[in-house]
């Protein structure tokens, strides 16, 4: 902080996940301790906006990494990916673009107006 208040502010990120606001089955410790990045998210957003501070969280959902299997928590068939992907609205699963174009605008002059936000970069997951 120091550094941003420094400079007249900045931006933080905070990657949480669209499991902190639609939680699955087996998954409760790690949906917990992504409501709690939103949590400090908000939180962080009202202490720092003085300083000229924005501070928001991306929510992304299960995306096309090296974590998939271990994020899906069953074996990555045709089947299973299938079964996931049915519970995404736009179809697919998130790639690593959409997340970075989701951070790219939160830290842009267009998002100047915009702190303690959550958005969900998940194809319709959350809703």
């Amino acid at each position: 902080m120091p550094v941003l208040k420094k400079y007249g502010g900045g931006t933080i990120i905070n990657v949480a996940s669209i499991g902190a606001l639609r939680p699955r089955p087996g998954l409760v410790w790690y949906n917990g301790s992504k409501g709690a990045a939103l949590n400090m998210t908000k939180g962080m957003a009202v202490e720092l906006a003085p300083d000229k501070i924005r501070v928001n969280a991306l929510c992304p959902v299960l995306a096309e990494t090296g974590l998939l299997e271990e994020f899906m928590g069953v074996e990555d068939t045709p089947e299973n990916r299938s079964a996931f992907l049915a519970t995404i609205p736009l179809g697919r699963l998130g790639r690593p673009s959409d997340v970075a174009g989701a951070a790219l605008y939160l830290c842009s002059d267009d998002a100047e107006f915009i702190t303690g936000v959550s958005l969900e970069v998940d194809g319709g997951r959350g809703v």
